[in-house]
């Protein structure tokens, strides 16, 4: 079956000795962590855009409240892969900046709830909105050929990936 070794190989992939394709080529590997350098760079910088509003941990709070909305700081301590009383200090700092209001379940009156304000959301979305145009930039170097398989190869990985790196995973979520 050489041109399924070949398809392998120049895919990226690399057999293992169990005859597996689950080893990166150096090359793909190479590739993937400079993309992943780049993508992690582009979103501490878009926090560089918020003027120093937010710490990298109080604004991947703000981003798990805006995706999860009103949420018991339990779950949000859960989701961030945080303890809670982590995540307590994180709200006392986003509560006294004005970017998260600290409210109580109606059905549980002593579980607090943390949910954004419209201030926490304009700082969410500034952030995406710097993401978005550096990317635009950084893309508009290519040709429009390549940006199409860039997209393409990117929506592959993501999907590849599947919900192991979303929200609903129970894992912490990164940036």
């Amino acid at each position: 079956m050489p041109h399924a070794r070949a398809t392998a190989l120049d895919a990226g992939m690399a057999r293992g000795t169990d005859g597996d394709s689950r080893e990166l080529a150096p090359r793909a590997a190479e590739a993937l962590h400079a993309a992943t350098r780049l993508l992690a760079g582009v979103a501490l910088r878009s926090l560089e855009a918020l003027d120093s509003a937010v710490t990298l941990p109080q604004f991947r709070l703000l981003a798990v409240l805006a995706d999860l909305g009103t949420v018991p700081s339990g779950r949000a301590a859960r989701t961030l892969g945080l303890d809670p009383s982590t995540v307590t200090r994180l709200a006392d700092r986003m509560v006294a900046a004005g970017h998260v209001i600290r409210g109580t379940d109606e059905r549980h009156r002593g579980v607090v709830t943390l949910e954004l304000t419209a201030s926490g959301r304009h700082l969410v979305a500034a952030a995406g909105d710097w993401r978005r145009a550096e990317l635009a930039r950084i893309m508009a170097r290519l040709r429009p050929e390549d940006r199409a398989a860039v997209t393409a190869s990117l929506g592959l990985l993501v999907a590849a990936a599947g919900e192991e790196y979303g929200l609903a995973t129970g894992r912490p979520v990164p940036l």
